[in-house]
């Protein structure tokens, strides 16, 4: 589209003439904020035209939300790809991603990028020929390992597995294939220190077995079976998009269409493509820590029927009758999504009292108090709530997710705070588990232990918030949290959520760099390595695995490499406890220096002094890129007197640290 389109017609509209029918249709747009997907992709054409990348990139991405057909997509798909051949998206992350297919992939690489953009990924992709990818990955000097991808993705499908019709050693079978697989996977980690998103394989509806083929030793068993077991003992640094579920969704009539695969070979049909590539995507942002972490609740009409302060709380619809049920549960479903790791906020127009009384008194509801991390009631606008909740959870605002029924409230949090993401909520409660299970921005590809303790470590920082607030000195706020640390190298049990964390976290991340799975494994067997893990507790409970630390010798000197803590515990001194065990580590080895460098990124200011506040000293500043050094032979180790050792039982004993140790700089 050449923006021509939100005119009436007229030949040659002028700039001014675009200028005054954009704002026509801008102006046009009901407080609901519904839009469609035609006009938001007119609005982006015109955008475009007049030289505005940004507010065309922002009306792209709601045109690919709006958009539900194959041939919508195509048609965003395209208008993405010759936008970003003038001016590339502002995007959260950026990546490199090699598709490798088993069938043609040049219809799905599109939409993918288009799904990727709209997940916060702007991705530069590398298609493998029609049915290359083993050969790509065995091939060393490939172009696939020249493009060093970041993300290898896997899109294939049965027709490429090595499964016969029927088996007498079934188990046999699907273990030789899943061990085909495992190599591949590794090919693609070790030689290019990638990250693998694998899809499963979808059983084509076509069985000459009909209902036998369930039946173990047949291949449509086989395939199950493998589906399951590549989930189950798959390495850590290989994600799946689970296909099969996905062709239950749509349908399998939906999802093969036997035409394309005689005329091109493509195993997934058109209609199916756009769910393929926006699932893929979603998993690819989850790969790369960009799911976002807070779903925010609103109440009324959300999760529960009526208004609890004009209705009272036998009044409000919960429990009983089709629409009670479906608002029990919703309320289930979002108890599942705490279960993995998500926390649960609540921003509501009412009296505090009035908010919190069902959650106490009414006897189906689902959801409790203690199941919210962070709990807003008032008269404020929900645009300031979700600001108010950003910051009691140390979280940026686009870590957060608005569930709300009001269009208006939605719409407001769009127009206000454009980081947000905002669900789509539909009137009837009976479609609410639908719709927040198609929404996507929740993926996850890892479950540590400190994910299905997220919200207790969260309400840990709210009641440290709370006795901060009584105590006196900061000195004495800390001691008052009995805080003890414990610190290690980097094993087999900690290894899924030190990736993890440092996949996530944007604020304390003194480099910004984000080694994946294959490449710590890689570095834990160096020898030139050092690698530090910190587990944090306090009188308030244990906050699990917050801070990780890479270190490389170099000469005399430990460079710091990557360091990255959980926003849960700043301010708690825990970076000087790492540097304390960092210190003795590098003079056990026998440095004399400890070096650090600051890398400045768009989200981690809030380190640019972190050097300068332990006592290191500025070797070099160039453009803002910052290196620091610690004499340890001259100056002693940094001592933090305010965190205990963690003993092995668990027990806290006394601080104890080396005579020549000098204190941290306060």
């Amino acid at each position: 589209m050449d923006g021509a389109g939100i005119l009436a017609p007229k030949l040659d509209p002028t700039r001014e003439d675009l200028q005054r029918a954009l704002d026509r249709q801008l102006k046009a747009i009901p407080a609901s904020g519904a839009v469609g997907f035609e006009r938001s992709l007119e609005i982006a054409a015109a955008c475009r035209q007049l030289g505005q990348p940004d507010s065309a990139y922002g009306w792209l991405r709601q045109a690919a939300l709006e958009a539900e057909t194959f041939l919508q997509w195509q048609a965003a798909a395209l208008t993405f790809r010759d936008m970003r051949r003038e001016a590339a998206p502002r995007a959260r992350r950026k990546a490199r991603v090699a598709v490798l297919g088993s069938y043609t992939t040049s219809q799905l690489v599109p939409l993918l990028g288009l799904a990727a953009f709209r997940e916060g990924v702007d991705v530069e992709i590398y298609e493998s020929r029609y049915g290359q990818y083993s050969q790509d990955l065995i091939d060393p000097e490939s172009e696939l390992h020249a493009f060093h991808p970041e993300v290898v993705i896997l899109a294939v499908h049965e027709g490429t597995l090595r499964l016969p019709e029927l088996s007498d050693d079934p188990d046999g079978a699907v273990g030789a294939e899943l061990e085909r697989w495992r190599e591949l996977w590794a090919l693609a980690s070790e030689r290019s220190s990638a990250r693998v998103i694998q899809h499963t394989f979808v059983t084509h509806p076509a069985l000459p077995l009909g209902h036998m083929a369930g039946r173990l030793g047949s291949r449509y068993a086989m395939i199950q079976m493998l589906n399951s077991r590549m989930m189950r003992e798959a390495p850590a640094e290989v994600a799946f998009v689970d296909c099969e579920r996905l062709a239950s969704w749509c349908g399998k009539r939906a999802w093969f269409d036997d035409r394309y695969w005689y005329l091109t070979k493509q195993a997934v049909a058109p209609d199916a493509l756009p769910l393929l590539a926006c699932h893929t995507a979603a998993v690819l942002a989850a790969t790369l820590g960009l799911s976002r972490k807070c779903l925010v609740l609103d109440l009324d009409g959300t999760l529960w029927g009526g208004i609890i302060g004009e209705d009272g709380l036998s009044g409000i619809t919960l429990g009983g009758g089709p629409a009670g049920e479906a608002f029990a549960d919703f309320q289930s479903f979002l108890l599942g999504l705490k279960k993995k790791g998500i926390l649960l906020a609540v921003a509501s127009r009412n009296d505090d009292s009035d908010a919190r009384l069902p959650f106490e008194k009414h006897p189906d509801m689902r959801l409790r108090l203690a199941d919210f991390a962070a709990f807003v009631a008032g008269w404020k606008d929900k645009a300031s709530d979700l600001r108010d909740i950003a910051g009691e959870l140390g979280l940026g605002l686009d870590g957060l997710v608005l569930v709300d029924d009001s269009p208006v409230e939605r719409a407001l949090v769009r127009a206000q705070l454009p980081e947000v993401d905002v669900v789509e909520l539909p009137a009837d409660p009976t479609e609410y588990v639908r719709t927040l299970t198609g929404y996507l921005g929740l993926e996850t590809v890892t479950l540590t232990d400190e994910d299905t303790r997220r919200t207790e470590q969260y309400v840990a920082r709210r009641e440290a918030s709370r006795l901060a607030g009584a105590t006196g000195s900061l000195a004495e706020f800390h001691r008052s949290l009995e805080m003890s640390a414990r610190v290690t190298p980097f094993d087999q049990q900690n290894m899924a959520r030190v990736a993890q964390l440092i996949a996530k976290t944007n604020q304390f991340n003194l480099t910004g760099r984000r080694p994946g799975l294959a490449e710590l494994n890689a570095l834990v067997r160096d020898p030139n390595t050092l690698h530090l893990c910190l587990r944090l507790r306090d009188r308030f409970g244990d906050h699990g695995l917050v801070s990780v630390l890479l270190g490389r010798q170099n000469g005399e000197a430990i460079e710091i490499d990557v360091w990255v803590m959980s926003c849960r515990v700043l301010g708690r001194t825990v970076e000087a406890k790492m540097i304390e065990h960092l210190c003795r580590e590098a003079a056990a080895r026998g440095s004399r220096r400890v070096r650090g460098t600051y890398i400045p990124t768009t989200r981690n200011e809030l380190v640019r002094d972190l050097y300068a506040d332990l006592g290191f000293e500025l070797i070099a500043d160039t453009a803002g890129t910052t290196t620091w050094g610690y004499d340890l032979s001259g100056r002693g180790a940094i001592r933090n007197d305010l965190i205990a050792e963690w003993a092995d039982d668990g027990s806290r004993p006394a601080v104890s640290t080396p005579e020549d140790a000098i204190a941290l700089p306060r």
